[in-house]
């Protein structure tokens, strides 16, 4: 049994990024770790907004069934007005308490400045020369509808997935669990839609030669 660690910036990132292969991770016997970094807060967000979000958090890390959900309680949006440091200390504490052998990333090359600040403080934390000692051994970006897609062109790499995961088995359960973020879904037919989520796991799938899947860049992997 292994230990997987995926870092949402926002709740609901985790499930568009990977939710399949985490619940394939789970059907394994691994034990998933949940860290959110940001929540909604007041005034931008009605205090509604912010107890809504807890709910929603409780009730997905039940579903599940994560070993332990982290929430750091950084502001939405906010990101990129705090000292990067003081991220990263926060991310290392995690990090070396789980010490998990896969982490799950945002893209560097999102669209959201909260995702691009994460993954860059992450990877502060995950240094090739740090990761052995920490018991990783590979890092994986994901692809998540409405972020990825569009992020700014001539912008870095952008994303290139080398990594599939068949998803077949999971899906229904991810888009099940991607309903429970209600005010999250977006109407037919934009990105964070039933039918695109479905359609982009499709189209994936259909890249590898299965019925549904999941794209992942490769970051780092220690042998």
């Amino acid at each position: 049994m292994g230990s997987v660690l995926v870092i949402a910036p926002h709740p609901d990132d985790e499930t568009l990024g990977c939710g399949g292969t985490l619940l394939n991770h789970s059907d394994r016997g691994d034990a998933l770790h949940w860290t959110i970094v940001t929540r909604v807060w007041e005034p931008l967000y009605p205090r509604e907004a912010a107890d809504r979000q807890a709910h929603q958090v409780k009730a997905v890390a039940a579903a599940y069934q994560f070993a332990k959900t982290d929430w750091l309680d950084f502001r939405t949006a906010d990101l990129d007005a705090l000292p990067l440091n003081t991220i990263i200390c926060r991310l290392r504490e995690v990090i070396e308490a789980v010490r998990p052998e896969i982490v799950y990333l945002p893209s560097p090359d999102d669209a959201h400045s909260d995702h691009r600040v994460v993954f860059q403080a992450a990877m502060a934390v995950l240094k090739t020369f740090y990761m052995r000692d920490l018991g990783i051994r590979r890092i994986l970006a994901c692809e998540i509808p409405s972020e990825t897609d569009a992020g700014i062109p001539g912008i870095g790499d952008r994303f290139v997935p080398q990594i599939y995961c068949d998803i077949s088995k999971t899906l229904e359960r991810k888009l099940a669990i991607m309903q429970l973020f209600e005010s999250e879904m977006h109407p037919e037919p934009l990105p964070r839609s039933v039918s695109a989520i479905r359609a982009l796991a499709r189209s994936r799938g259909a890249t590898i030669g299965t019925e549904y899947a999941e794209a992942f860049m490769l970051v780092r992997e220690l042998g």
